[in-house]
């Protein structure tokens, strides 16, 4: 399929911080492509950077063959730009607001309000058009804020952490809503620390940690080599430092991993003998709460891929939650 979006060797410093570090990838045309990792990995730099907003220390971007870093406002009215802060006005209404965006990008007045209306409507914000956006939920101002950045229907839809610090109903819906956008043709470019969003929305993902990008590839080829691992959670009294070692020594062919959350996750490409695993447990005066089979997850190629925990992922979204 044709790349919209060419990146090659994107790098960018901040200081002696280097955000980016020789980041290359392709976006094809009707993609809805992922960035993920935690926070800090680089993700809204790149998004600055492809979107205009931070000029490359060195790298080149072309968007639909535009060359952007030279002419950053060529490509601008292709995009659609949601930032991971909403980037509208509270003393204006929604309706306002929309109608605002749709003048910046040259729409003609009754153009403009019959599609602040549809997009209204569409995101299920009609009966608080005419309330200020500073009185509007967390959920609603996310989904006004996506309904401005396609106010004009361009053909690329930035999104930085689109359901970051939102209700889990309003997330539920927010991922419907960007579902049917690319169903529809619009190609989005999207950054999130949430796993399981990545895993639900995206045809192919970058794993992105320290400015780098680790791997890129489609989730069924990035779950393929986990098809035949059993893993097994735990969830018990207790977790200190030396307990997955301990495991690792008793059970020499089982990967071992702990998170935040008093869980232990064991893997193996045998059968998993859960007997003696609860034995290990019992001889500790370890209590167990809870045993489960899982199928693997993008989270088991996530840390697999990446070195990084899953508890730190886990604990970047319980604080956005609680924003």
């Amino acid at each position: 399929m044709e790349p919209i979006i060419n990146v090659h060797s994107l790098s960018k410093s901040f200081g002696e911080v280097q955000a980016v570090r020789g980041v290359t990838f392709s976006v094809s045309r009707g993609e809805l492509f992922g960035f993920l990792g935690p926070n800090g990995a680089g993700k809204t730099t790149t998004i600055n950077m492809l979107t205009g907003l931070a000029r490359p220390d060195r790298g080149s971007i072309s968007i639909a063959g535009i060359d952007c870093p030279r002419n950053p406002k060529a490509a601008q009215h292709l995009m659609g730009i949601v930032p991971d802060e909403s980037n509208l006005y509270p003393e204006l209404t929604g309706f306002q607001n929309l109608s605002f965006c749709g003048a910046l990008y040259g729409m003609k007045k009754t153009e403009r309000v019959e599609r602040a209306r549809e997009l209204l409507e569409r995101f299920g914000l009609t009966e608080a058009a005419d309330r200020k956006f500073a009185g509007y939920s967390k959920g609603m101002k996310r989904k006004l804020t996506i309904a401005a950045g396609i106010i004009h229907s361009p053909e690329i839809l930035f999104l930085d952490e689109p359901t970051s610090g939102i209700d889990v109903a309003s997330a539920r819906q927010l991922r419907r809503l960007i579902a049917e956008l690319n169903q529809a043709g619009t190609t989005i470019f999207l950054t999130t620390h949430y796993i399981e969003e990545a895993e639900r929305l995206c045809s192919r993902i970058a794993f992105i940690v320290s400015g780098g990008i680790r791997t890129i590839d489609t989730v069924e080829h990035l779950m393929s080599g986990y098809e035949d691992r059993q893993i097994m959670h735990f969830e018990v009294s207790s977790v200190d430092d030396t307990l997955c070692a301990e495991l690792g020594t008793e059970f020499p062919r089982f990967d071992c991993r702990t998170d935040s959350r008093n869980r232990i996750c064991i893997e193996s490409s045998e059968t998993i003998a859960v007997g003696q695993i609860v034995r290990f447990f019992e001889d500790r005066g370890i209590d167990i709460y809870e045993a489960r089979k899982i199928r693997p997850s993008l989270e088991d190629v996530f840390v697999q891929v990446t070195g990084i925990e899953a508890g730190a992922m886990h604990e970047v979204q319980e604080k956005s939650r609680q924003r």
